[in-house]
């Protein structure tokens, strides 16, 4: 397999990965190309790789040739791995003197848990690094055509998860956040869709206003559904999870900006200007 980390020139050599070390590295929405050169020296290094569920296939055949890829992922409502068990194996791993790759998806700084696992290696005195990700909600907006900002459409965005550590609906300011941020961008909040519509809707934002469902965001299965809040949620039954949740008109320059063809992951012809 060619290494691309193979063509760094000496001035941008990655860190050195340490026996005993722990990596806290984000491996992207999906698109291997979007990993960060720091993470795939990581995944080339390590002698074993802790990754969550939804790192796509393809990024762990990146792996070195000796390294053990083992899943540790979470997956709500689903048989997954307790978070403590997580970060005991991480400390143990290091604790034998094993270079420990822990492979997130997206940024694992936002909703990932990222800092839950620090906490643990700070406790047990393990050295680690933080190699941030491209968000999903960065760039499987990007792959979908729909921008965060445009100027003239809005000057501000809110990210928000959309369930707490119980599952349930977070106990924010909705008003707040309704008037107050032009986009939401929501992460794992389909599930709950059903109680945070009417939130937003009370405090005042338009039924008719875009919506948009990224499912897969970046990958080969990527699939955007537009519709508008007052449907949302109807829409969000037929939705599969994992996908991001857009509310905001700048869903509607999707219809000049959608690049991605998704029959075969190529751009498409320009469209024309609105």
């Amino acid at each position: 397999m060619f290494d691309v980390t193979s063509l760094l020139p000496p001035e941008f050599a990655p860190p050195p990965f340490e026996p005993g070390w722990v990596w806290i590295a984000g491996a992207g929405p999906g698109d291997p190309g979007l990993l960060t050169l720091n993470t795939l020296y990581g995944l080339r290094t390590a002698d074993v790789v802790l990754h969550d569920a939804l790192i796509d296939p393809r990024v762990l055949s990146l792996a070195g040739p000796r390294a053990r890829v083992i899943l540790t992922g979470k997956r709500g409502g689903r048989a997954s791995c307790r978070q403590e068990d997580i970060c005991a194996l991480m400390v143990a791993e290091a604790r034998s003197g094993r270079r420990v790759l822990r492979l997130k998806g997206g940024d694992p700084m936002m909703f990932g848990r990222g800092a839950e696992e620090i906490f643990a290696l700070v406790a047990a005195g393990i050295r680690f690094r933080v190699i941030p990700g491209v968000s999903a909600g960065l760039g499987g907006l990007a792959y979908a055509g729909i921008p965060l900002t445009c100027r003239g459409v809005n000057e501000a965005v809110t990210f928000l998860t959309g369930h707490d550590i119980r599952g349930r609906v977070p106990e924010l300011n909705w008003e707040a956040l309704a008037q107050g941020s032009p986009v939401l961008v929501l992460f794992m909040a389909l599930r709950n869709l059903h109680a945070i519509v009417p939130r937003l809707l009370a405090a005042g934002r338009r039924p008719d206003e875009a919506v948009a469902f990224v499912r897969n965001a970046t990958g080969p299965e990527q699939e955007v559904i537009e519709t508008t809040l007052d449907r949302a949620v109807a829409v969000a039954a037929g939705v599969e999870p994992p996908a991001l949740v857009v509310v905001g008109e700048v869903v509607r320059l999707r219809a000049t900006l959608d690049w991605l063809d998704p029959r075969d992951g190529q751009p498409r012809p320009p469209a024309a200007a609105p």
